[in-house]
């Protein structure tokens, strides 16, 4: 069997260091500054909570949630004459139905959404959004910095494989924090949802006030979530920070990465130099 041996052009071989290099300092970026400061930009936002004008307060919801049944709007007004039939596009395709609209419904009778909660939930959807995309940056410079085991390599199997334990660990903490991000963010839907089924049948059974009350419980308890979400995408800012601070040298990036520590530690400051105020390193 002839093996042919394979290699990049200088060009592409350049090119694929300069892309290398800056995913290293755009993940050393994200590791010693912007992890640092998300756990104080948080926690600040999180202890301004405890205010009384707070929107996050749950006193909140008695003037955000509105349990009134409105009638529905006019068809003559909003969709022309009445029509048991769909309106259709010239090409001849069903055309979408519009918000709110009531030709077709069974009741047709409308309860608004809570708007307030729906803008904590659009604060906690960025902040979901930067965690999972800080969190794929990191996780692509743990990857690149992996070690290159040759076949029998004998180093490996001597034992010399516990900075490969340690990025694998700190990967998956990588992914489980992303995995958090995805289901903070799916809070939204699920309060949609509910709160959905909650208003069908406040608009079919109007006199049973605990429908009534129900919809004012679910909107109190989305007001404690949301502040609560909050606090556990901080406390995912600081396990990651931890992890990564205490096992970055032990992790062997000093030597199989293509960014020494010592470059990392003069650009950025030692981790303990980085570390929100009370925060050791152990």
């Amino acid at each position: 069997m002839i093996l042919t041996t394979m290699s990049m052009s200088k060009e592409v071989a350049k090119s694929i260091e300069d892309f290398r290099a800056k995913v290293a300092e755009a993940a050393e970026g994200i590791v010693f500054r912007v992890f640092p400061n998300k756990i104080i930009e948080l926690t600040s936002l999180i202890e301004s909570t405890n205010t009384d004008d707070s929107p996050y307060q749950i006193s909140q919801a008695a003037a955000s949630t509105d349990t009134t049944i409105y009638p529905p709007p006019s068809s003559t007004e909003t969709n022309g004459p009445s029509s048991n039939k769909r309106k259709r596009n010239e090409d001849g395709s069903a055309a979408p139905a519009h918000l709110n609209e009531t030709v077709n419904a069974r009741y047709p009778e409308l309860v608004h959404a809570n708007k307030l909660i729906s803008k904590l939930h659009e604060t906690v959807k960025l902040e979901c959004a930067q965690l999972s995309d800080s969190c794929d940056k990191v996780k692509l410079w743990v990857n690149l910095t992996m070690p290159k085991y040759v076949l029998f390599d004998i180093s490996y199997y001597l034992g010399d494989n516990f900075g490969v334990q340690i990025q694998e660990e700190v990967l998956s903490e990588l992914l489980r924090s992303q995995e958090s991000a995805y289901n903070i963010r799916d809070a939204a839907r699920q309060h949609h949802l509910a709160r959905a089924k909650i208003c069908s049948k406040l608009i079919k059974y109007p006199h049973i006030e605990d429908y009534t009350l129900g919809l004012k419980e679910h909107d109190e308890k989305q007001f404690f979530f949301t502040r609560q979400n909050l606090i556990d995408i901080r406390n995912v800012y600081a396990v990651l920070t931890d992890i990564l601070h205490k096992n970055i040298a032990k992790a062997g990036f000093p030597h199989h990465s293509f960014v020494l520590s010592a470059h990392v530690v003069r650009r950025f400051g030692h981790p303990r130099e980085t570390m929100v105020p009370g925060y050791t390193d152990a």
